[in-house]
């Protein structure tokens, strides 16, 4: 049973808050340096390490104040809750980014994957390129790479609080 003084809502909002204004400004990073139409593989390892350090931070929080015990379950609730905060808040910058601040996004991000299409297949007729470049339309609404972005951020917030959940596991000896 849990140590009725440790407050896992608390260390949830307050550590996926952290996360997700950590994202808003690799985010910002990214728009700035012009790296959020084509991000280099840098990115995504700097925010897969970014989630990885919130939700063992959180999750170490959690154990001091639960007496020093965490079980794989707490620890899938609170890095899953952490993921789920901090992917809302980045959700919300992508949108203000589609949006507000380069309202213009998806068509940038359209040429860019024609012209990616026609470096990658030299070859390929126009009008395959046309049926290929409608077809990517239909799945890169803005609600639905922010959909995608949250769900993948819950996925990986799952993965790294089981593997913390393993790493940090400590049962209590006095629960049923």
């Amino acid at each position: 049973m849990e140590n009725p003084n440790a407050n896992s809502k608390k260390i949830i909002l307050n550590y996926g808050v952290i996360l997700g204004v950590i994202s808003i400004l690799l985010g910002v990073i990214m728009y700035v340096t012009n790296a959020y139409l084509n991000p280099s593989f840098i990115y995504t390892v700097v925010g897969f390490l970014i989630l990885a350090g919130v939700i063992w931070m959180g999750t170490d929080a959690y154990k001091k104040e639960n007496g020093g015990f965490l079980s794989v379950k707490e620890a899938l609730k609170i890095g899953v809750g952490i993921a789920l905060i901090g992917g809302i808040l980045g959700a919300l910058w992508m949108l203000l980014l589609i949006f507000v601040i380069e309202p213009d996004y998806m068509s940038q991000m359209s040429d860019l994957q024609r012209e990616q299409m026609m470096e990658s297949f030299p070859d390929m007729p126009q009008s395959q390129i046309d049926q290929s470049m409608e077809m990517a339309g239909k799945f890169s609404s803005p609600w639905i790479i922010t959909a995608v972005s949250l769900i993948g951020n819950i996925f990986f917030g799952f993965l790294i609080a089981l593997v913390v959940g393993f790493i940090k596991r400590n049962k209590n000896p006095y629960e049923a």
